[in-house]
């Protein structure tokens, strides 16, 4: 199994901070937090830092400073939060190398893939992304994120299920085959449990993709996105 990723949070407003340390655990990010500079001097100087979020509770100056000692080749990559009116900050911070600059207020689902973007060019993302009609699906974390920005989790059995039709679009896969490749969670399911578990896993994608074969099984059609 691969190392997990690993996140630091530097001086990022507590509200924002757990919100953003939840959407990153989930997917499978070990996430670190410094309130103070002495506890970032720590963090950082330990090395195995994939990410670095400061936020603009520290001063521009102070994240620049950790950002000169602590970025560059072979170090973290740096995201520095700033206010809207800082903009030669903002430029000096990208001079200096940090990897992206965003401003506050912030939507805390974008930075969460911002930094997820960031690991994918380091070699360490862990996302496994399906794009439906109004929702995507990262397999790896089990996660179904909606258009509105909600989520939800899928169930090992519903994970087993999708990807199942992921591994044979457009053909007609029989109740057995079902039965055979993904099997229900509860042992003591039943053959028509199956017209459930179908309506159940719609129902959480939000899609018309899985199709309904009267007396033959049923059919994952894909979006636009998947086609040949």
């Amino acid at each position: 199994m691969a190392a997990r990723s690993v996140i630091a949070l530097v001086s990022v407003a507590e509200v924002v901070a757990t919100e953003l340390a939840d959407h990153l655990e989930r997917r499978g990010h070990d996430v670190h937090q410094a309130r103070q500079p002495w506890e970032a001097e720590s963090l950082l100087s330990g090395k195995g830092i994939d990410v670095v979020v400061i936020g603009d509770s520290l001063s521009q100056a102070e994240g620049r400073d950790l950002l000169k000692r602590y970025g560059g080749e072979g170090g973290p990559d740096f995201i520095l939060i700033c206010r809207p009116a800082d903009l030669v900050d903002k430029v000096l911070a990208l001079e200096l190398g940090a990897a992206d600059v965003v401003e506050s207020p912030l939507n805390v689902r974008e930075l969460a893939a911002r930094v997820g973007g960031l690991l994918s060019r380091r070699g360490r993302g862990t996302q496994e992304l399906i794009v439906l009609e109004n929702a995507t699906v990262d397999l790896r974390s089990a996660m179904v994120m909606h258009r509105s920005g909600t989520e939800e989790q899928l169930s090992p059995g519903q994970v087993a299920l999708l990807r199942l039709f992921l591994a044979s679009p457009r053909k007609v896969l029989t109740r057995d085959d079902i039965i055979a490749a993904a099997p229900a969670e509860n042992a003591d399911a039943f053959d028509r449990s199956i017209d459930s578990r179908i309506v159940r896993l719609r129902r959480k994608l939000d899609t018309d993709t899985i199709t309904t074969i009267r007396g033959a099984g049923y059919r994952f059609d894909p979006p636009q996105q998947f086609a040949d």
